[in-house]
């Protein structure tokens, strides 16, 4: 994921993002296609307008949205690029997202909890999103004390959850 529209901004059509890539100024240079994802999990593409910073954030354009109705319908969409165009990471303790959804997610014992559906950016730091096995959803801090093992070759991550994390009152 290179980024996640948040909301509109103005009237003209322009959309804040959330900016999650380590090269926005290729990946959101005018004429840039990107790969884009719904929250109901339509897929698409856009091609990028024009893209200025503005409070920590991107004010981005994207040809064909025009006004603030049809900003408003770009909103949650996530801007993804085709995994094939990422050069691989040199740090082994650093994953791309894709790498990540559709793992595992087993505790220490063997127990297995669910499946990464989705890695939540925050301000606070990196989130595994869990669908558990039993239904419901499940938030794991994406933190070495939390998630010592990531093996994406095996297919899994291996959970040490402090206690109370699996508790399903703390899931979703």
């Amino acid at each position: 994921m290179v980024g996640r529209v948040v909301k509109p901004h103005g009237i003209r059509g322009e959309l804040v993002v959330d900016v999650r890539t380590d090269s926005p100024e290729e990946r959101f240079a005018p004429g840039a296609v990107l790969l884009t994802r719904s929250r109901e999990g339509v897929t698409g593409t856009v091609t990028i307008a024009a893209a200025r910073p503005h409070a920590g954030r991107l004010l981005v354009v994207f040809d064909g949205v025009v006004g603030r109705d049809a900003a408003e319908a770009q909103r949650g969409l996530l801007l993804l690029v085709d995994a094939a165009e990422l050069a691989p990471t040199e740090d082994p303790d650093e994953f791309y997202d894709h790498e990540l959804e559709g793992l595992a997610v087993l505790t220490a014992d063997g127990d297995r909890v669910g499946e990464v559906i989705e890695v939540l950016h925050g301000p606070g730091g990196e989130l595994l999103a869990v669908r558990r096995e039993g239904g419901g959803e499940l938030l794991v801090p994406f933190v070495r004390e939390i998630v010592p093992t990531v093996d994406v070759a095996g297919g899994r991550v291996v959970i040490d959850p402090p206690e109370g994390l699996l508790d399903e009152a703390h899931a979703d």
